[in-house]
């Protein structure tokens, strides 16, 4: 058996033969591979794809729990008969609070009926804190003409704290849009370059952002549902840029206006928007930086030199006194 074996291995022509059929076999094995091989590429992709919608999934419900107001919820049932038998809106509500509550986020009139119960509620619970506290608990010395201005003083506290609550929330919300704005610009741009349509890409971008704010979030799916129940498109914008109070949205806004009624081209407009947005963001930066040596030198004088002083002067100071 080992004699016919060496006798093959010394045939030229079977030599031949078996190298021709090893590497045919090797041929076809090489053709057929990919073809019976799985696309790990496209499943791995796929699978990274379906992960990073799922985290981005879980951190905007995480921060919509963050950001959930109480007061978009629906009014109790004890502040609407109270509003309603008071009339507080012919006497407490004003003709911008409906517009600062949208800015605020605060929807519906679940939020008018709450903002009108607070203004009322909160000069009498002020009035009365203060009252307790100034009369019977410490009364500073003073005498009861002044402790009754005191009284007088912490009831006008209770009308504005609403205010001020309602223009806080509004600020907070502006820095979180205006931080966000120019990468939804961005965005905005590449989905209308790519051929959506502006409703399409307002509710892409609103996905797209939500983990970077939620409000803008909020205000671009609005401003969607809006473009497709409101019989003037004109309208949608106009609201949105009412909703933000924001100069570069209004701008952003009335570009779109503009590109619906002459037919301009949507994507140059919000280029250069979207550009202008990022150096406003990058000027305001640099006007922070510059302002900050100015806002060091109280500081500076206060803390720093002193201890400079005492650092140079105290070792010629041990020596003139002969400190040991």
């Amino acid at each position: 058996m080992f004699d016919l074996l060496i006798a093959r291995l010394k045939d030229g022509q079977f030599m031949f033969a078996l190298t021709v059929a090893i590497a045919a076999a090797a041929t076809a094995v090489t053709l057929a591979l990919p073809l019976l091989e799985a696309d790990t590429l496209r499943r791995r992709m796929k699978q990274v794809g379906e992960e990073r919608e799922r985290l981005r999934a879980k951190e905007r419900e995480r921060l919509a729990k963050a950001q959930r107001v109480t007061l978009r919820q629906e009014p109790k049932a004890f502040m609407k008969n109270i509003v309603d038998q008071f009339k507080l809106g012919d006497w407490l509500g004003t003709d911008t609070a409906k517009a600062k509550l949208a800015m605020a986020g605060y929807r519906g009139p679940q939020a008018e009926i709450a903002f009108l119960f607070f203004r009322m509620v909160a000069p009498i619970g002020f009035f009365v804190a203060t009252t307790v506290y100034v009369f019977l608990i410490n009364d500073f010395g003073q005498t009861a003409g002044v402790r009754a201005l005191i009284s007088v003083i912490g009831a006008y506290i209770g009308i504005k704290a609403p205010e001020l609550f309602i223009q806080n929330v509004i600020q907070k919300r502006q820095i979180s849009i205006k931080r966000a704005w120019p990468d939804a610009m961005d965005l905005m741009l590449i989905c209308v370059e790519s051929g959506m349509s502006i409703e399409q890409a307002f509710r892409r971008v609103s996905q797209e952002v939500g983990s970077q704010s939620v409000a803008l979030a909020e205000e671009l799916t609005l401003t969607t549902a809006e473009l497709s129940y409101l019989s003037d498109r004109r309208l949608a914008f106009e609201n949105f840029g009412a909703r933000t109070g924001l100069e570069t949205v209004k701008s952003v806004c009335t570009a779109l206006i503009q590109a619906e009624r002459y037919g301009t081209p949507v994507g140059t407009a919000l280029r250069v928007l979207a550009q202008e947005s990022r150096d406003q963001r990058m000027n305001e930066a640099e006007k922070k930086a510059a302002a900050l040596p100015p806002k060091l030198t109280v500081p500076m004088i206060l803390f720093f030199l002193p201890v400079l002083f005492v650092v140079i002067l105290m070792p010629a100071v041990i020596e003139v006194y002969g400190w040991k």
